[in-house]
């Protein structure tokens, strides 16, 4: 027999890199997203700030999340492989 066959459902799942690979993005997202909303939130009830500045800091913040998360590939490359 080969040694998956031995495996339960659960350590099969929580060995693939896939699954390790969504956890991590899961949690960077989590992470980061909650961040994003927090500054969206007091950019866009702030008197000064002018409603588009919430619009802009959006738009930046997809091209940045993108460019961390690919950074992070780059230091675990075996993660996501």
């Amino acid at each position: 027999m080969d040694k998956t066959s031995n495996m339960s459902l659960k350590q099969r799942v929580l060995g693939s890199k896939a699954f390790r690979a969504f956890l991590v993005f899961s949690a960077f997202r989590a992470v980061y997203g909650t961040g994003i909303l927090v500054v969206t939130y007091l950019l866009a009830t702030s008197e000064e700030a002018p409603m588009w500045a919430s619009v802009a800091f959006l738009l930046t913040s997809m091209v940045v999340s993108r460019v961390i998360f690919r950074a992070i590939k780059r230091k675990w490359p075996g993660l996501f492989s």
